[in-house]
């Protein structure tokens, strides 16, 4: 997300949009800053004024320590689920040709398809991957993959 700010014209786009003064401010709940509410459970945001522009530039040249053990985030929870999804996926389409029937096309095509309607980050990546989690159970079960 950090790239998309740091080095796409956004703020030429905002500059185009608003005449005089105007302050950004960004709304991000960041993965080792940001805290669950105690009563909904959810991750509070946080906002952020211009200076995160900075920051972003910095996290968009971090890039290239994505995976590596220098990759702070990837030890988070939510980037833990990420791969462990991806994994599960990959050998779902690895076991699938052995599988696959004119009688079973449609299911197999629902499974590729499944990782489509996962979005969203945080809580509500985590709501759609749980969403999706029973029709992959029941695909895999009927495709022979379990």
């Amino acid at each position: 997300m950090a790239r998309l700010y740091a080095e796409t014209d956004f703020l030429q786009k905002i500059g185009e949009r608003f005449e005089g003064e105007y302050t950004l401010q960004f709304h991000l709940a960041p993965p080792l800053l940001a805290r669950p509410d105690p009563t909904t459970g959810k991750v509070k945001k946080m906002a952020f004024g211009p200076w995160m522009l900075t920051a972003f530039k910095w996290l968009a040249k971090a890039r290239g320590y994505r995976g590596s053990r220098w990759d702070i985030f990837g030890r988070s929870e939510e980037r833990r689920l990420e791969r462990a999804l991806l994994a599960g996926y990959e050998a779902d389409l690895a076991a699938l040709p052995a599988k696959l029937e004119r009688t079973n096309l449609g299911d197999a095509i629902a499974l590729a398809s499944l990782p489509e309607k996962i979005r969203g980050f945080g809580h509500v990546k985590r709501r759609s991957m749980d969403a999706a989690a029973p029709e992959r159970e029941a695909l895999r079960a009927r495709l022979g993959l379990i």
